[in-house]
């Protein structure tokens, strides 16, 4: 049988081994929305969302980091919270979105099935777009 102390080090030891884990898959989370913002096939939104969801759980100060993020922290708050995005924040989105993957499809993909995949996931991220509210 363990001692109390004996569990209570070993219950430590899984606490920062937890943290650890949290921050470190927020963190790949973060890098993975960053890159995605310039890549059009990899999404940013759910990687930022849930990178937002690990650092709740491993570090109060990551948390704060990224909510508190000059470029994405306001889109972030706005979005878990249910709001609408801005006219221009709505229009950069699309407009990033569709100069991305027309680029991707017109200079890179030459099999004709990959580009209409292209335009299948941008139609889709457009109606999703659009279906949010505008403030």
């Amino acid at each position: 049988m363990r001692s109390a102390a004996r569990l209570s080090i070993e219950r430590h030891k899984m606490t920062r081994i937890a943290k650890f884990l949290w921050v470190g898959g927020g963190t790949i989370c973060v890098g993975i929305g960053i890159v995605g913002v310039f890549l059009p096939l990899l999404p940013t939104t759910p990687f930022l969302l849930l990178a937002a969801f690990l650092y709740a759980r491993g570090s109060e100060r990551f948390y704060a980091w990224l909510l508190g993020n000059r470029w994405f922290g306001d889109y972030l708050r706005r979005y878990r919270e249910g709001r609408s995005m801005t006219r221009r924040h709505k229009a950069i989105t699309l407009a990033l979105l569709w100069l991305g993957i027309g680029a991707s499809a017109g200079f890179l993909v030459p099999q004709g099935w990959a580009r209409l995949l292209l335009a299948v996931v941008a139609v889709g991220v457009t109606a999703h777009i659009l279906c949010l509210g505008t403030d």
